[in-house]
């Protein structure tokens, strides 16, 4: 498990909402390309659910991070792109069923007009660093 220093809220800068603005580790880099609520067969999980969409999106976010060695807790940057800011807080919840709260990682939320498939309300990638 990598030891990340995680810094919510830096001198002069309000406090964010369940995300550190600096997260600071040492070691080698792994970046999960964004994922998308299909299971292992390519079907979607969730038409028209942002709940159940997040849902497996970090299923496959995790799965991703075993692949490499890596757990949530060596994720460093989550960049939610979702088609509306509405579906946020099912984004947020699916996320902390993953990641310590204490020390979440740092993140951006970005609202997009589409992702690759209409059908798709949420997208998610992440960095993480594993210890050296």
């Amino acid at each position: 498990m990598a030891e990340h220093q995680h810094i919510t809220a830096p001198d002069g800068v309000a406090p964010g909402n369940g995300f550190s603005h600096v997260v600071i580790g040492t070691g080698t880099l792994v970046a999960v390309s964004g994922q998308i609520a299909v299971d292992a067969q390519g079907e979607l999980v969730g038409r028209d659910d942002p709940e159940a969409q997040a849902r497996q999106v970090f299923a496959n976010l995790q799965r991703c991070l075993e692949a490499a060695g890596a757990s949530f807790a060596d994720v460093v940057k989550l960049t939610f792109y979702v088609t509306d800011v509405a579906h946020l807080p099912a984004v947020r919840a699916a996320r902390d069923a993953y990641v310590d709260t204490a020390r979440p990682p740092a993140s951006s939320a970005v609202q997009v007009a589409g992702l690759i498939r209409p059908e798709l309300l949420v997208e998610v990638d992440a960095l993480a660093v594993l210890r050296a």
